[in-house]
């Protein structure tokens, strides 16, 4: 076989192109390693070490405590001794008592603690900074096994599963409305879903807020719910060329509203978990009953696009599966595995989908008045929605 010249001709074009592409990288590497030798002149050491131990959950066994740490500073860190309300206790650090950078750690004390008091604890590295852990009501840390495993996913099913079932009850006689209050529940699912996603976004930022800075939760926050919202977006462009008929259209939007609730209520149940998870009871019931109320109204924004269409009753069980089941898988990673992380992540993820759904909705209610501007009863129900979640937030907050 022979090789063409002009495919020889490429080859170098190519190489070339890569090669140009190399050298302004290849010379910033030499200008960051000649920094890092000579200290840009100035020859200067820090006056006071930098460290920063992030705690990312702690469990308490019967007569011990666990307390799991990540190193997210920019050295490693020695742990060199444990407080507990004021009094040094002896500790031990698995795998070692010094912490790579971003290496993870588990610090075991055995100490009696009582059941229902709180504890302060700080650890204190070798070089006597201080990292300090607020235990508010000392409770044995639920553990993994078939009695809790079961008891998190009723606690998911009754926060998600059963009030979205029940707000898809209202379909049949939603379908008795006119046009106009149909329209009118469309603005109101705009509304529902504003509020989800406002909603969504605040409890990111505040979870990001305890997030290791190497991970740098706001730009996490960031990455998921733009990337998601650009990914759905992706996803119904397509299926708007594929889909021809309204009807399908319609019912694709239910299933991207029930989506994007479900990843909502995600982190509804990573914040009933974790509630359990650290002994406050009394708020982890007080999220249930109220999370009950609010998400029946869930369960009217899922149906809306589809209330003068047929679907199957298996339709719309799959479209309340989908909002209410994520519900239970928050509630088993929240109680079991709870990570600041995963939290930010999960609920980034959730607040691209529901902000992508409200542009999708938007299209919607923009076609439906077309023939008939109605702008004041859109502001109305948009409102109306956002007013529905924020009075049944006042039962949760």
């Amino acid at each position: 076989m022979t090789t063409s010249p002009t495919s020889t001709t490429k080859n170098r074009s190519g190489l070339q192109t890569l090669g140009l592409f190399l050298i302004p990288i290849i010379l910033l590497a030499g200008v960051i390693a000649l920094f890092l030798s000579t200290g840009g002149g100035l020859h200067l050491v820090a006056p006071v070490p930098v460290e920063a131990l992030t705690v990312e959950r702690y469990t308490l066994e019967h007569g011990r405590i666990l307390i799991h740490v990540q190193n997210t500073g920019p050295q490693e860190i020695v742990l060199a001794q444990a407080v507990i309300n004021s009094a040094i206790w002896p500790f031990e650090v698995t795998p070692a008592a010094t912490i790579p950078r971003l290496g993870r750690a588990t610090v075991h004390i055995d100490y009696p603690w009582t059941y229902g008091e709180a504890y302060a604890v700080t650890l204190f590295s070798s070089n006597s900074i201080a990292f300090n852990l607020e235990i508010p009501v000392a409770f044995e840390t639920p553990q993994p096994s078939s009695k809790t495993f079961w008891s998190f996913a009723l606690i998911g099913l009754y926060v998600g599963v059963i009030p979205i079932f029940l707000g898809l009850f209202w379909f049949p006689a939603l379908r008795q409305l006119g046009r106009r209050w149909m329209i009118f529940l469309m603005a109101i699912t705009a509304g529902l879903l504003i509020f989800l996603g406002l909603d969504t976004l605040a409890e990111a930022l505040d979870v990001a807020a305890g997030v290791g800075g190497p991970f740098q939760g706001v730009g996490l926050i960031g990455i998921g719910s733009v990337g998601t919202f650009m990914l759905l977006d992706a996803i119904s462009r397509r299926q708007s060329g594929i889909v021809r008929d309204e009807a399908s259209r319609r019912l694709s939007v239910a299933f991207m509203i029930a989506t994007g609730i479900g990843l909502h209520n995600l982190g509804e149940g990573l914040a009933i978990g974790a509630a359990y998870n650290i002994g406050e009871i009394a708020l982890g019931s007080f999220l249930v009953v109220g999370f009950i109320i609010q998400n029946i109204t869930e369960g009217l924004g899922i149906i809306a696009p589809v209330l003068r269409d047929r679907p199957r009753v298996t339709q719309l069980a799959l479209m309340g599966l989908i909002g209410g089941a994520p519900a239970i898988l928050g509630a088993w990673l929240g109680g079991f595995a709870p990570s600041p992380v995963l939290a930010v992540l999960f609920l980034a993820i959730g607040t691209g989908a529901i902000f992508e759904v409200v542009y999708e909705v938007a299209k919607l209610i923009q076609k439906d008045i077309t023939r008939e501007p109605m702008p004041m009863l859109v502001f109305s129900g948009v409102l109306a929605g956002m007013l529905l979640l924020w009075v049944t937030g006042l039962f949760i907050k």
